[in-house]
């Protein structure tokens, strides 16, 4: 196989990470006789400093000629203060997002075994591990509806002054497509989903709600679907999350509820995610952020990185062996107890705590043996 990848390393951890997502996929081309062709381009605060904006035209091309985008990580207090339409998340990531149309984003949570003892929620409640997908709609809701700020009194009365307006907009087509996918992943798993909205105060959850509950019933029967509002589906995320395989929700709850659920795993630096288009385009990154304060300091876990790089294979170009290898080294890694500083703990053996750059090099190690 011949594929074509945009390489977005992007701002303060994201060029050291991708550095050992990219040994990796190399190794996976090595062993399975693929050919990957990667197009390194600027995004984030790094191409606003050389470009005046943090999604030049050079990256667009370079990611209108790819298969994929392969994604680090883009922010920092550097650029806060900009324009919002100019800063790294709101200038790049969203109109990505927009540009390919990236509906779909799947982030899984999942406790790897070596790793429990790391997890946030006392063990009984995480007994057998934990293997959530959220499945979160992108490109529509209040990150997308239109905005207005105001300097004007309102007549109603229940606003003085300034204000500002937030539009959370859903259509039918758009719950529907995101409902199709999370009803596929549902049915390769355990036949199990939970929808979450805010059906009782807000007029695009009723739709939301009563539109995936349409959909379940006429193309899904065998699907057990229950609706939680987003409050009490935090709570129970938060205290028993095993109740849950997986979850559909709209865009700003999934944004939330997916770092709630990484928090939970006990490490941001191992979670993953996917943002996929009808055609299987997408865009793969950790979920984990630039970490400015240890830029530079080769001690960043690359492994979100390097899964987000097996999600890459798998969804965008159906290659699913080459995924569960990536998956099964990583477990191996850290079954011998290799870790790198936000995994270590008392009992972590000195000698197997890992920089970034070693972390990369012990996965290549175990995808060659």
């Amino acid at each position: 196989m011949k594929k074509r990848i945009a390489v977005l390393a992007g701002d303060g951890i994201g060029p050291e990470i991708m550095k050992e997502g990219l040994k990796v996929l190399g190794t996976i081309a090595k062993h399975f006789n693929h050919t990957f062709t990667y197009k390194e381009a600027l995004v984030g605060g790094c191409a606003y400093d050389k470009y005046g904006h943090p999604l030049p035209d050079e990256t667009k091309e370079i990611c209108n000629n790819s298969d994929a985008i392969y994604f680090g990580a883009v922010g920092g207090s550097k650029w806060e203060n900009l324009p919002p339409e100019l800063t790294p998340e709101r200038g790049a990531l969203l109109p990505l997002r927009g540009m390919y149309h990236l509906f779909a984003n799947l982030r899984p949570a999942i406790i790897f075994g070596p790793l429990a003892d790391s997890a946030s929620l006392k063990s009984e409640r995480l007994e057998g591990g934990l293997d959530v997908l959220i499945v979160r709609e992108l490109t529509g809701g209040i990150y997308f509806g239109r905005n207005k700020v105001k300097s004007l009194t309102l007549h109603e009365g229940a606003v003085q002054g300034n204000y500002a307006v937030d539009y959370m907009i859903y259509s039918v087509p758009e719950i529907e497509r995101i409902a199709a996918v999370a009803c596929d992943a549902a049915m390769k798993r355990s036949k199990k989903l939970t929808s979450v909205d805010k059906a009782n105060v807000l007029e695009s959850s009723k739709l939301w709600r009563k539109v995936v509950t349409d959909y379940v019933q006429t193309r899904f029967p065998q699907i057990q679907l229950n609706h939680l509002y987003v409050d009490n589906a935090a709570m129970q995320l938060a205290t028993n999350p095993k109740q849950f395989d997986v979850i559909v929700t709209e865009n700003m709850f999934g944004d939330i509820l997916s770092d709630l659920a990484s928090a939970i795993t006990g490490s941001i630096g191992m979670l993953p995610s996917a943002s996929l288009s009808k055609t299987g385009f997408g865009l793969f990154e950790p979920i984990h952020g630039s970490a400015p304060d240890i830029a530079g300091q080769n001690k960043a876990n690359p492994l979100a990185q390097i899964l987000s790089g097996a999600m890459m294979l798998k969804y965008a170009f159906g290659l699913n062996a080459e995924s569960k290898a990536i998956e099964q080294a990583i477990m191996k890694v850290l079954e011998d107890g290799y870790r790198t500083g936000d995994l270590a703990n008392k009992a972590t053996q000195k000698e197997k705590i890992l920089s970034t750059s070693q972390m990369g090099d012990k996965v290549v190690e175990y995808l060659s043996t």
